[in-house]
């Protein structure tokens, strides 16, 4: 094929000829770059485009852009709600990870305290066989729930001995989520209620066996088939080959093959009893829902999307030609990765992303849609371009590859309105020109984090934050406000080998800048501020003071919803997430350090929450 006729080919399918620098420079994709990845699209390089396979046309001159689902109510009002993570609740009777009755809790609390919705991390199926491949962002699937939330004290059946109530103790004590303990724990008191709930005569009303028969037929081959990944990943494990398909044998990294169907056949009571663990989860979690529309959240859950899955999960055995399968998500180089980043995530083939009338994105909205009042899109730059890594290569030998947008925010009305779910669009970092205006017109609200929201100037003035848009002060990726104010965030990056000395000085630096520049935002929008808030060692009385006033300063926003985050009015010292960390810190462990039965004692989250009512007055 000549050159002309190649780079024709790759543009057809999508490949962008350039990608940006760190030195805000537009450098072009190589030939070698745009043949692994047209590989990995599963396009006949040799041969001529398919055209059926072109599904990635230039889009028209005219367009008009579908509305996702927005409440009634939010045309004469603004709202609030809280973020956390499920797994860091501490209770008294949970079993050492926070879990749904945990959650139908918290949703008492939240609207005691007049929220309207409960923002959490992904609730997505992790390995349950590698229990500590623990991030909710790289799940074994997006379709199905994470069984470790289960409370299985609320099971029908259960009774609590001596021995086990002083092992979950143990687990209760930790400050970081022991998910093996957990795992192991759980799993086997599940197995030991399973065959009693089979035979058992009594029916209740939350757990009818005909409900989950329901469940199973309306679930079809992708429940059956991720119980079945179950299965085989368990048992892999004892064999010593490892959770993740790719490095089982041969004849298991297929679904469909002879070993597989003989598996299942050997072992049709665990995939059943897997089957069984989804129902729970799924049981548990619209008793959640439940509640929180009971105690008045008008929003009621807020579940977040991942951008992708684990590449050895279940969700690319069950539907490898779905997937992208020679490449993987990341992101260009840029001023902060002068590397670039490679996520290691596997993400939607553009051709198949949006076919068919039951697509896989539609399918994925619908499963986190069931349940909430609102999902925020992880990475919503996804919905037009991805930028993806050839296997073996460095992330600045990638390049974006363009998905159908308009085909996927048509999917994303049609399936908000059906479920009357309103959508967030995770609009940060390298966003492709024009996006947050399509957003916008699509009734997609944008997501402003205070810290993201500087300029030339300083911090932006509460009014000119968007009102479609969700406001707040940090997310799982960050300190809290008084571990920014402390510059806790710089020196962990340091300490972590992810940023060096002398660029730490500098950040440093530009936090005393960024402190001011603060102080001055919150006055300007006559905000009080704490009287002795002068340097980065404040005393623990004032940072709590200004966070205070910084909610204040979030709830002013024009933004029709605001996130209080959980860990700031707890006080949390050690975060939950620090990106670019993996072995060298506990990500996705640690627990919040107040049981949620005293949450209500504490003097910061009745202040915040005071002020969020005063500043966002139900109406």
């Amino acid at each position: 094929m000549k050159p002309a006729e190649f780079d024709k080919l790759a543009r057809r399918h999508g490949i962008s000829p350039t990608r940006p620098s760190p030195d805000n420079r537009e450098v072009a994709i190589s030939a070698e770059t745009k043949r692994k990845i047209l590989s990995a699209l599963k396009i006949d390089v040799p041969g001529t485009a398919d055209p059926a396979t072109c599904a990635l046309r230039p889009k028209p001159e005219a367009k008009k852009i579908a509305r996702s689902f927005l409440p009634d109510f939010l045309s004469c009002t603004r709202v609030w709600g809280v973020s956390l993570q499920l797994y860091e609740l501490r209770s008294a009777r949970n079993w050492g990870i926070g879990d749904f009755e945990d959650l139908s809790d918290m949703a008492d609390l939240a609207g005691s305290l007049g929220a309207d919705f409960i923002g959490l991390t992904p609730l997505h199926a992790p390995f349950l066989a590698d229990p500590d491949r623990c991030s909710p962002y790289e799940p074994s699937s997006r379709q199905h729930l994470n069984p470790l939330y289960i409370a299985v004290d609320r099971l029908p059946g259960f009774v609590c001995g001596p021995e086990l109530e002083r092992h979950l103790e143990s687990l209760r004590q930790t400050d970081l989520v022991d998910y093996v303990g957990v795992a192991q724990i759980k799993l086997r008191v599940l197995r030991d209620l399973w065959p009693a709930w089979r035979q058992s005569s009594v029916i209740d009303d939350a757990y009818d066996p005909a409900d989950f028969d329901a469940f199973i037929t309306q679930g079809g081959n992708s429940l059956r088939l991720h119980a079945l990944f179950e299965c085989l990943s368990f048992s892999m494990v004892e064999r010593g080959t490892g959770a993740g398909w790719q490095r089982w044998p041969a004849d298991f990294q297929r679904f469909e093959s002879a070993a597989v169907a003989e598996f299942e056949r050997e072992h049709a009571d665990d995939v059943l009893f897997h089957m069984w663990l989804q129902w729970l989860a799924h049981r548990q979690l619209m008793q959640a829902a439940d509640r929180a529309r009971k105690a008045g959240l008008r929003i009621g859950l807020y579940l977040d999307l991942a951008v992708g899955e684990a590449v050895d999960g279940s969700a690319t055995w069950s539907e490898p030609d779905t997937y992208v399968s020679k490449a993987t998500i990341g992101s260009p180089p840029d001023p902060f990765a002068v590397d670039g980043q490679d996520w290691h995530l596997a993400g939607y083939l553009p051709s198949a992303i949006a076919a068919g009338e039951m697509s896989p994105f539609r399918r994925m909205l619908s499963a986190a849609m069931r349940y909430a009042g609102a999902i925020r899109i992880d990475h919503a730059a996804a919905l037009r371009r991805l930028f993806l890594v050839p296997l073996g290569s460095r992330p600045d030998g990638g390049a974006y590859v363009r998905y159908p947008a308009d085909r996927l925010l048509q999917i994303l009305a049609e399936v908000s309105a059906e479920h009357r779910c309103l959508v967030i669009g995770e609009d940060l970092g390298l966003i492709p020109k024009g996006l947050q205006d399509d957003l916008a017109t699509a009734h997609i609200l944008s997501y402003r984090i205070l810290s993201y929201e500087q300029d030339e100037k300083g911090f932006k003035p509460a009014d000119v934050y968007p009102a479609l848009a969700l406001a707040c002060i940090s997310t799982h990726d960050h300190q809290t406000l008084a571990g920014w104010w402390r510059g806790a965030d710089i020196q962990a990056r340091c300490d972590h080998g992810i940023v060096p000395p002398d660029l730490t000085k500098k950040h440093l630096e530009d936090r005393k800048r960024e402190r001011r520049n603060l102080k001055a935002a919150l006055k300007a929008a006559g905000v009080e501020l704490p009287a002795r808030l002068f340097q980065a060692r404040a005393s623990e009385e004032t940072l709590r003071e200004l966070t205070v006033s910084a909610y204040r300063f979030i709830a002013r926003t024009p933004s029709l919803l605001a996130a209080v985050r959980l860990a700031d009015l707890t006080d949390e010292k050690r975060p939950t997430n620090v990106p670019g960390t993996s072995d060298s810190y506990p990500n996705w462990k640690p627990k919040l350090s107040v049981l949620l039965a005293d949450l209500m004692s504490s003097p910061l989250l009745k202040s915040v929450t005071a002020a969020m009512r005063e500043e966002r007055p139900r109406e």
